[in-house]
């Protein structure tokens, strides 16, 4: 019995883009959300911050890396159900093969690779759920994040018109009795969030090392080139 490797694509360009747009806008969310909740710097501005327009910068910048993230996040749930690559919502679905699958991956992890009974060669559940789990972070991210960008609007103008800050009330008042009825709440919501974010990163850095070490697949290269190099045996 000998052991080969074989090519196998698992990332297109365009989730590539995807994936390093979001990794760029989520450390520029962290420093100026930070910044935010905690102006933490402007004591090393010679000026005052308000004369440098400190908040605002990041207020802006917060805003536009938050757009960035709501547009990936659209193009990621369509490609979860519409992708001609990969469609990960089968991954997601209940079923006996699913979750005998999750939980070898488990296993898998819990047993440093001293078990592995299942094909590491495409994406698995294990790594799907952990993938929904964080853009339903994101979502919850946006609703909370549009819920304390229209309170600024507090006149319901807005430069492009009453119907915008409308919309996001439609859209958004509902996460203030969800996270207990004030917009304190939402905004420890958010921030709390935040950090449920950074650990799943945390995580997922880890993981991604892991699994290169262990399954000698070149995981980590996914992101770079697009594919892993799986083992196939031979007779």
């Amino acid at each position: 019995m000998k052991s080969e490797r074989k090519q196998v694509k698992r990332m297109t360009g365009a989730m590539r883009i995807i994936h390093w747009a979001n990794a760029i806008s989520m450390v520029a969310a962290v420093i100026t959300g930070l910044y935010i909740g905690h102006p933490y710097y402007q004591t090393l501005i010679a000026d005052g911050a308000v004369d440098k327009y400190v908040m605002a910068w990041n207020r802006w910048g917060h805003f536009i890396v938050a757009i960035i993230f709501d547009v990936t996040s659209i193009v990621v749930a369509y490609l979860y159900f519409f992708s001609r690559f990969e469609k990960p919502y089968k991954k997601l679905i209940p079923t006996g093969k699913n979750i005998a699958e999750f939980g070898e991956v488990l296993l898998n992890l819990v047993t440093l690779n001293r078990r592995k009974k299942f094909d590491s060669t495409h994406s698995d559940s294990f790594n799907t759920v952990y993938f929904t789990i964080f853009h339903l972070l994101l979502i919850w991210m946006l609703f909370t994040g549009l819920q304390l960008y229209v309170h600024g609007l507090e006149s319901g103008q807005s430069s492009i018109g009453a119907w915008w800050p409308a919309l996001l009330h439609l859209a958004t008042d509902w996460t203030i009795p969800v996270t207990g009825g004030t917009l304190m709440d939402v905004r420890i919501s958010h921030h709390e969030s935040m950090w449920l974010i950074l650990t799943w990163v945390a995580f997922h850095i880890y993981y991604q090392i892991w699994r290169t070490i262990f399954w000698k697949e070149g995981d980590i290269a996914i992101v770079f080139g697009g594919s892993k190099f799986a083992k196939e045996q031979e007779s």
